[in-house]
């Protein structure tokens, strides 16, 4: 929660300014565009200058959401996006804990700016250089904390359609559709009353994951057929190579959420999911119940997240990179007990 000296303080900022820009972690995913999007209908309505920055693509199945269409991709404007960034008299950063995880390419950027910073974010430890830093960890996601940030420093009703929109979308997104990190009374009392303002859930669901491409059902099957599992370790992986993702036509987004089939098998708690981009392997880490996934990223990949969902890069070929966590998970204690 915000103490009465920091809501007047973004009050008098909010005051002075004309000029907002929103900005978002590489490679965005629905938390990250409902979280910009909401911030964006918010401060529209109200008659500021708003523009979402992104780093880079969205998935095609977010392109429909409300404003989306304003959006200014860094990676193909980058010009325009400095400039936003750069005159901006407030600057949010939304669903990222860092500034690198904006990219090479906007980090500096960001630190650049001279506009009043605020944070808002869901990550554990969050290390952005912001004047002001908004960041409930057991939230269910970005989204939800933007809706009690600006619940917090508003003095009318400023929930519609449009903002709702986004922030369900991120909630849903950010949770597997509520099967994790959502066992919390208020998230549904939240969503309830989301939907009585005119959200509407079921079109939601099916614009997010009845929209898929044909190229990322091909990239699914070829991922699945690789699922390797250790079931002594209660773990399981799956990876994609370069080539598998350039021959199949990969989009951004097209592997989101695969990770999470990896753990959808009996007595399988934990699993990764590894990419091979350009110089470098992503990995995306899930797990249940107890099991600290933030903890093992950030032991042995320099990564990081929430206690059921990390990530992390690796800086090396995907085969030492796979040969790597199959040594790790061997002697990490949790899983050898």
């Amino acid at each position: 929660m915000l103490t009465p000296l920091q809501i007047l303080e973004i009050q008098q900022k909010l005051a002075e300014s004309k000029k907002i820009a929103v900005c978002t972690h590489l490679n965005p995913d629905g938390d990250a565009v409902g979280s910009s999007l909401a911030l964006n209908s918010y401060f529209k309505t109200l008659g500021f200058e708003v523009k979402c920055v992104i780093p880079n693509n969205m998935p095609e199945f977010y392109k429909w959401m409300p404003g989306a269409d304003s959006i200014i991709n860094a990676q193909n404007n980058f010009k325009e996006a400095k400039k936003i960034i750069l005159e901006a008299d407030i600057l949010f950063l939304v669903d990222m804990s860092a500034e690198h995880r904006s990219g090479v390419d906007l980090e500096n950027i960001l630190l650049e700016a001279s506009a009043y910073k605020v944070l808002i974010d869901h990550h554990i430890d969050p290390t952005a250089k912001c004047h002001l830093i908004y960041s409930i960890i057991n939230a269910t996601s970005t989204c939800e904390n933007i809706f009690h940030f600006l619940k917090e420093i508003s003095d009318k009703q400023f929930l519609n359609k449009e903002l709702g929109t986004c922030i369900y979308t991120g909630i849903i997104t950010d949770t597997g559709s509520l099967s994790f990190s959502c066992n919390n009374p208020d998230t549904y009392t939240l969503l309830a009353k989301l939907m009585e303002i005119g959200v509407n859930g079921e079109e939601i669901h099916r614009e997010v994951y009845d929209n898929y491409s044909v190229s990322r059902i091909h990239l699914l099957g070829i991922s699945l057929n690789k699922l390797k599992v250790f079931p002594q370790l209660g773990t399981s992986y799956m990876y994609l190579t370069k080539e598998e993702m350039k021959t199949n036509g990969f989009k951004e987004g097209d592997t989101e959420g695969f990770v999470n089939y990896g753990i959808s098998l009996k007595g399988i708690f934990f699993t990764a999911f590894f990419t091979e981009r350009d110089k470098r392997i992503r990995i995306s880490f899930r797990s249940k119940d107890s099991f600290d996934v933030n903890n093992f990223a950030k032991t042995y990949f320099k990564g990081g997240g929430h206690r059921n969902a990390a990530a992390a890069y690796h800086f090396d070929t995907l085969e030492n990179t796979i040969n790597y966590f199959v040594q790790v998970i061997h002697k990490h204690p949790e899983l050898n007990k």
